[in-house]
């Protein structure tokens, strides 16, 4: 990266950067701990690819942040946490139902998505727009399968 970088993005960008790295972060534990409440491997298998690509956007998030010389978030939020102990609480009372795991599921790839819209809205010309429309793509292909499979299990 040249410091043109560093130039481009603003205390607003890098403040939306640093809340997609935490987004990403609590995604990423979402879904794990959704595999491990899974028995169907296919749904498995599709919670942890999710889980790795939301891994993979907070790291690039991150490097974009730190190029900027502004400290990258390592952890999710409170919130978010608190949202996947709910989970938890609704999988037992609910014999982990594959419905209501993908339901969960969904709500949080509907809240990543809206991040995303209003981040790409606030980041047009700069250097992580490109990065952000990517990431956005992958995102919309992700609630897609969720919610299709969501759908399939009634």
């Amino acid at each position: 990266m040249t410091t043109q970088f560093a130039l481009e993005l603003n205390d607003s960008a890098i403040h939306t950067l640093q809340e997609l790295v935490q987004i990403n972060i609590d995604s990423a534990k979402g879904f794990e701990e959704s595999a491990d409440a899974l028995t169907n491997p296919l749904l498995r298998e599709l919670c942890l690819e999710l889980a790795s690509t939301r891994w993979e956007n907070a790291q690039e998030l991150r490097a974009f942040v730190q190029w900027n010389e502004e400290v990258a978030p390592t952890d999710g939020s409170y919130l978010a946490a608190m949202h996947r102990v709910w989970m938890k609480v609704r999988q037992y009372f609910s014999s982990n139902d594959e419905f209501a795991i993908l339901s969960e599921a969904e709500y949080g790839e509907d809240c990543i998505k809206r991040a995303y819209e209003d981040a790409i809205e606030e980041t047009v010309g700069t250097a992580v727009y490109s990065t952000l429309t990517r990431q956005y793509l992958n995102i919309c292909d992700g609630h897609d399968r969720i919610k299709m499979l969501r759908d399939a299990s009634k």
